[in-house]
């Protein structure tokens, strides 16, 4: 069985792929949400359970895990590091795909480490900030005392549990804007204009996240933009197409007697 990280859009194709080209696949998310939008593939088989490091072990030993295709979202650092130390540890063939990032192509970029650096100079841009980062981390712009001053407003998924995070946090619903993307270049610039905003903060996604329309749109209005940097990480085996997915995984299935 091939275990796939499938928390991204074109996780799930690589998934479905995987799935059209005969092979077992289990697409493992982390919301019920995820699991829906797999429901597209027949024959899909499902994991909606967070799994840490040790859970990941365990599920890999008792499902008899031959290959993982590591496709979670390109910041979502320690699923990747859970990942390869499970995969290691049980001699199981591990890759990671990871989009091609968005060219970094914008008029006035910062780019930081994190998003405490992205909170701090966003503080000397402007007093709209406008969050395209998701709702993960919107708890460290909130709680920043570099932002204690400013309006914050999030873009975020529409989903009960998101809403609920962010309006726990404080914010109020005329500074939550939930919607799912990505967006045009025109939607963006019109809901910046709308919003006030002074900076926009975003991660590179890639065009499948709607990286780009969010350059070009802050470009229009002549807004500052922070880039939080992805993650750092060295892989074991990496691919940016699902064509080198497929070859790794026939060679490793093959090898394994599948």
């Amino acid at each position: 069985m091939i275990l796939v990280a499938a928390g991204t859009q074109d996780g799930r194709e690589l998934a479905g792929l995987l799935l059209s080209n005969g092979y077992p696949v289990t697409a493992s998310v982390v919301s019920k949400y995820g699991s829906e939008l797999l429901s597209r593939y027949p024959g899909m088989k499902i994991n909606d359970k967070p799994l840490d490091e040790k859970g990941l072990s365990e599920y890999i030993e008792k499902h008899n895990v031959k290959v993982f295709v590591d496709a979670s979202h390109p910041y979502a650092a320690n699923v990747s590091q859970n990942a390869m130390n499970a995969c290691k540890k049980a001699r199981v063939p591990y890759i990671r795909y990871e989009r091609p990032a968005t060219p970094i192509n914008c008029k006035n970029l910062s780019v930081v480490e994190n998003y405490e650096q992205a909170a701090e100079k966003a503080a000397g841009l402007g007093k709209t900030i406008f969050l395209t980062t998701g709702s993960r981390n919107i708890q460290k712009f909130v709680c920043s005392p570099y932002l204690s001053e400013c309006r914050i407003v999030a873009r975020i998924l529409p989903t009960a549990a998101v809403l609920a995070e962010v309006t726990s946090l404080g914010l109020s619903p005329k500074d939550i804007v939930a919607l799912q993307g990505p967006f045009s270049r025109e939607f963006n610039r019109e809901m910046f204009r709308q919003y006030g905003a002074d900076v926009i903060i975003t991660k590179n996604s890639g065009s499948i996240g709607g990286t780009d329309t969010k350059f070009s749109a802050a470009d229009d209005l002549d807004l500052p933009v922070i880039l939080v940097d992805k993650p750092k990480i060295k892989y074991e085996n990496l691919a940016v197409d699902f064509e080198t997915v497929l070859e790794f995984v026939a060679e490793n299935m093959n090898l394994r007697g599948e």
